[in-house]
């Protein structure tokens, strides 16, 4: 019987492991696989236990009353002592045979390869021992992954589809992280732990809707066990791995592609699209015209600051590029009408009405707070009866009225104030918003994956792009990526100037390049600041505080310069590795060929093409084709 604490959250039957018997030939042993919650939330444990349905084949005397028992051969622990140097031998009393692990002891996942038919999983703990294979001959395998990401992140290695690594996560070193960047305005010593215990009324400062972001992804592991010989473990991957050539040091092992990325190119940029150019690009009623050649103009120099207040609409989807002057006209007048009408419904809440409606009160009181705090130094928000600070005020409470689902999410008045002083209108600032919204909601979404699918792509991109820099910040414990929280959730906003943020965000939202670009920036800023941290031997709280310190200390067009060299380097390559490809929607030469796209749903938080996951898992039995 579970103890109460505990709760099976996934369960599956007809999983197999596929023995060797004594003296037989390979058999199949029936069971079935459960994963369960054994700390609310904070851990969990994979069970596998064989059924009374077994083909397991009975070896023995028939009718000796004696037990039956099987063999089941897998790579051996340094840890373990056996008289077998090939194999450890796990006897197996029929219907009592059982793996039990906890996911915080996973180093790795290896899935089975497409063609044969149906799914296993092999798991690898982090004392080097390989456990039983898994085999889901009635499908499950994608659901059960599915499971365990509540628990651990598990990223696919970018050089072996096949091959997917496991983080157990770190609800303390996000804690520090969010200290340190200061996105809440307070400590969060003990708000991680407030969060699971009561994750819908504590807001972290005001922050209500990271509760599933730490529910997902963060759970501090329980011990470090012993790691297998480096040389052994080379060994072993070397087997498993075909293509790679591994080169064991001293602590780790370091995987290197036999397919570099060429030298990366240098990238001028150019002048601000001028009023003139804007002017040549519209046709006699105003239509948009040379749509491309425009964004790339914008892309490669920004918009000349005159401009912001006309081109913007366009860039968030305010305005459509083929309306004319007359279709914009009646359009904002339709928007006018609706904002003022969505307006008036918060307005006139009473007092009395507001005393039983807990949601409007609690984003009332968020919103006067974050207001009272944004950009408060700069001269468009500076002094207090300021009127642009009721105009972020109003616009902020009737986008709760436009979205109710979200609400108001802290961070969100941070991407408004720079739309807010280049439209200098409360209506054009709030369908702007929403423009910027619809790319970026999955970053403050209850359930947090667009944050933590960033996150994976971003870890995903620097183990591609610098193997050497991904080793170093995994020696420091921060190969998580947590000390770029900020940077993805508000879209650089407090990392630049207000001229600057213009200008990088207009580039962005252009999708000229690939998706995902604001990946790449963060990739051209950790390139920049790498000498920095590993020739000073930045450890995880320094790390945090190097990269808190940059604000206002980028250089915005040398980070989009090297952004796009990435870009054109990674694009060159001759094997580009297929999550490399889905995150940056760059086609391979046969989808090119047959006019389809890698990916669908890579863009997780950039644009308004976001997904769900990053990680592709081999398709069930009842999912493939033959």
């Amino acid at each position: 019987m579970a103890a109460t604490n505990e709760r099976v959250v996934f369960e599956k039957e007809g999983v197999f492991i596929h023995t060797a018997v004594a003296n037989s030939d390979d058999t199949l042993l029936a069971g079935k696989v459960s994963l369960i919650d054994k700390d609310g939330g904070f851990d969990a444990q994979l069970d596998w236990r064989a059924v009374e349905e077994s083909n397991f084949e009975v070896q023995g005397s028939e009718g000796s009353g004696q037990p039956t028992w099987g063999t089941v051969s897998f790579h051996r622990s340094a840890a373990q002592t056996v008289t077998s140097p090939e194999s450890v031998n796990f006897h197996a009393k029929k219907n009592r045979y059982a793996i039990n692990f906890s996911l915080s002891e996973l180093k790795s996942i290896r899935r089975s390869s497409p063609s044969l038919g149906w799914s296993y999983l092999l798991f690898v703990l982090k004392d080097g021992a390989t456990l039983p294979a898994l085999h889901f001959h009635e499908g499950g395998s994608k659901a059960m992954m599915k499971a365990m990401e509540k628990y651990v992140s598990i990223t696919r290695s970018p050089h072996d589809n096949r091959l997917f690594m496991v983080t157990p996560n770190d609800t303390e070193a996000l804690s520090r992280s969010f200290d340190e960047l200061q996105l809440f305005g307070e400590s969060s010593g003990d708000l991680v732990s407030k969060f699971f215990r009561d994750p819908y009324t504590t807001t972290l400062g005001g922050f209500s809707k990271v509760t599933n972001f730490l529910r997902d992804t963060l759970i501090a592991p329980n011990g470090h066990p012993t790691q297998r010989p480096p040389d052994e473990m080379a060994d072993l991957l070397s087997e498993e791995l075909p293509g790679l050539d591994i080169q064991p040091t001293e602590n780790e092992f370091d995987l290197i592609t036999r397919a570099s990325l060429g030298p990366r190119p240098d990238v001028e940029r150019r002048q601000p699209v001028s009023p003139e150019q804007w002017k040549n690009h519209q046709d006699g009623e105003g239509r948009v015209t040379s749509i491309p050649l425009l964004l790339e103009a914008i892309f490669r120099g920004g918009i000349h600051a005159s401009l912001r207040k006309e081109v913007w609409p366009f860039l968030l989807e305010y305005y459509k590029w083929d309306s004319t002057h007359k279709d914009r006209l009646e359009l904002r007048k339709r928007k006018e009408d609706d904002y003022f009408r969505m307006k008036l419904q918060w307005k006139s809440i009473t007092d009395d009405q507001e005393s039983r409606f807990t949601e409007l009160r609690d984003r009332r009181s968020l919103i006067e707070k974050d207001v009272n705090r944004t950009d408060r130094t700069h001269p468009f928000f500076e002094g207090e009866q300021n009127p642009s600070l009721t105009l972020l005020y109003d616009i902020l409470m009737t986008y709760c009225m436009y979205n109710f689902d979200l609400g108001y999410v802290q961070g969100m008045s941070d991407l408004l104030s720079p739309i807010l002083m280049v439209m200098e209108n409360e209506v054009d600032a709030f369908w702007c918003l929403v423009g910027f919204m619809d790319r970026v909601h999955h970053n403050f979404e209850t359930d947090q994956q667009g944050m933590k699918t960033q996150l994976i792509q971003l870890q995903t991109l620097v183990h591609f792009l610098d193997p050497q820099m991904y080793t170093y910040l995994e020696s420091k414990e921060s190969a998580n990526m947590y000390f770029c929280f900020r940077w993805l959730l508000i879209q650089f906003k407090r990392e630049f100037s207000f001229p600057d943020i213009m200008r990088l965000w207009e580039v962005h939202w252009t999708d000229y390049l690939c998706q995902n670009f604001h990946l790449l920036l963060c990739m051209a800023i950790l390139d920049t600041e790498k000498s920095a941290m590993m020739d000073n031997y930045l450890g995880f709280n320094e790390i945090l505080k190097h990269i808190n310190d940059l604000s206002m200390h980028i250089d915005v067009e040398d980070i989009l310069k090297k952004a796009e060299g990435i870009y054109i380097q990674i694009a060159e390559c001759k094997d580009i590795p297929k999550p490399i490809r889905d995150i940056l929607g760059i086609k391979s030469e046969r989808d090119a060929d047959n006019g389809t796209s890698t990916t669908e749903s890579a863009d997780s938080g950039g644009s308004a093409r976001s997904a769900d996951s990053s990680i592709e898992i081999v398709p069930d039995q009842e999912e493939t084709t033959f």
